[in-house]
């Protein structure tokens, strides 16, 4: 039985076109695929120095996102041990990349940092289209990303099976790619620097006190 403690995760943000990048490997890789026990496939989401405890568990990480390397839009890079943390850093396209760089210098200060990491970048295209998804270029990479993923989780002894059924979805329902992407507005009707659907959503957070 393989003792090695898998974590695949996908970091970035939905919202933001070519962001969700990473989270949208993962929510496909959950879809399709069965993992043993041993591996836990998260959406990280821009959660930042929050993922540190399920990154000083893991004996190996897998991340996907997307990283501006100078690259042409949707060029794939594979980056493999001490490279990562340079590559998270080459050029910080949002506030999400600067806390996870964070996440591995700390595992990496406790003597916690995974022997093996990977990561899966792409090249975006799009950022600036708040509420949109993967351009198609981005999009077209994702398969060949879960490849180099299945390679690795397989070269990590953790062989997957095709999933039987339906399963409990890693993102939220209304943010499925299918459910986002139907029910965006036309761009007649939304402002392509801000959507109706999550502008709504934000102003009706509770708000506090003023002093």
């Amino acid at each position: 039985m393989n003792s090695k403690r898998i974590l695949v995760l996908g970091i970035g943000n939905l919202l933001w076109a070519d962001e969700g990048f990473g989270v949208r490997c993962v929510e496909a890789l959950n879809a399709a695929w069965q993992f043993p026990e041993e591996v836990t496939v998260m959406d990280g989401g821009t959660q930042g120095l929050y993922l540190l405890p399920y990154v000083q568990e893991a004996d190996c990480l897998l991340v996907f996102d997307a990283v501006d390397y100078g690259d042409p839009a949707g060029k794939l890079r594979e980056v493999v041990g001490d490279q990562v943390p340079r590559f998270m850093g080459a050029k910080k396209m949002s506030l999400h990349q600067t806390g996870f760089q964070e996440v591995l210098m700390a595992a990496e200060l406790t003597g916690k940092l995974p022997a093996e990491l990977v990561l899966i970048g792409v090249q975006p295209e799009e950022l600036e289209d708040y509420g949109g998804s993967l351009r198609d270029v981005v999009k077209a990479q994702m398969g060949p990303a879960l490849d180099i993923a299945m390679n690795w989780l397989k070269r990590w002894g953790a062989e997957a099976i095709p999933r039987q059924g339906e399963v409990e979805p890693i993102t939220d329902v209304a943010l499925a790619m299918g459910v986002y992407e139907a029910e965006r507005p036309p761009a007649d009707q939304a402002y392509r620097l801000g959507d109706a659907r999550f502008l709504n959503m934000e102003s009706s957070e509770p708000q506090g006190e003023m002093a």
